[in-house]
């Protein structure tokens, strides 16, 4: 008998049984998974086993064939991208998606605006907008990048700008928080100094990472979901899949050891 005074939390982001075809290609084949509020979760697996289409189905950007897709209990699928924005998620993409001409203050004050209720309004200045130029600062602390507030985002260098797409994501203050191979292009020590901010700036947020880089991943993830074929194999803790012998045959353990021979390379 359950306590009435108890209450079980929805997960943060729930798929159940979801497919996503492209003609008669099926892509997603009743992908399941649930996520709970506050866990850090990586989606790994091969070169085509569906990763970004699944962050497309969960952010709206695709819509999916079959199946449920839930942000905290309540269902989305069919919802547009801003809807879905609205109701608490966020995302980051592969490439960096920047107003370039633009300061670093001004691309993460534009994240912000809506967030606070500021709609299209010619007669308001920005510089009056206390309460997004506060948050804009606070966003800009957060990512380490206060000091080059006044840069345009063009000038900024290639790590910068990823913190920069970082501080975006979070400005709206999004609950779940969607990064898509948050480290591709990074060097080492700029990809360990990213972790660190990474999981200070998701602090309290549902996260899901697509990332190839398994130092990452076990940087960074409380439980590790494995795509392959568009299918959801394993979902555990990462000790629990990196002893996975399923996932080590079908993806794990050749990845482990090309990244172990690139480093012996160098």
């Amino acid at each position: 008998m359950t306590d009435a005074n108890v209450t079980t939390a929805a997960p943060a982001v729930e798929l159940r049984d979801v497919c996503k075809r492209f003609g008669r290609t099926e892509i997603i084949r009743g992908a399941s998974l649930s996520v709970a509020p506050g866990e850090n979760v990586a989606i790994i697996g091969p070169n085509g086993a569906g990763k970004s289409t699944l962050f497309n189905l969960i952010s709206g950007r695709f819509g999916s064939t079959s199946g449920d897709i839930l942000l905290h209990g309540r269902k989305i699928d069919g919802l547009t991208p801003y809807e879905i924005n609205r109701r608490g998620l966020a995302r980051s993409f592969q490439v960096s998606n920047l107003f370039v001409r633009l300061s670093v203050f001004e691309n993460i004050r534009c994240a912000v605006l809506w967030s606070l209720g500021y709609r299209y309004a010619f007669w308001k200045f920005l510089a009056d907008l206390r309460d997004a130029n506060e948050r804009t600062e606070q966003v800009l602390q957060m990512i380490k990048l206060d000091r080059r507030r006044d840069v345009l985002a063009m000038n900024l260098t290639y790590a910068e700008q990823r913190a920069l797409e970082i501080g975006i994501t979070i400005a709206g203050g999004a609950s779940v928080i969607l990064l898509d191979e948050p480290t591709a292009g990074m060097s080492h020590s700029e990809t360990s100094r990213f972790i660190d901010l990474i999981r200070e700036v998701t602090t309290g947020k549902t996260l899901l990472t697509v990332e190839h880089d398994m130092g990452v991943v076990f940087g960074l993830a409380d439980k590790i979901a494995v795509l392959v074929y568009g299918e959801v194999i394993a979902f555990d803790t990462p000790d629990n899949v990196r002893a996975n012998a399923k996932v080590q045959e079908a993806y794990l353990g050749s990845v482990l050891a090309d990244q172990q021979a690139a480093a012996a390379g160098h």
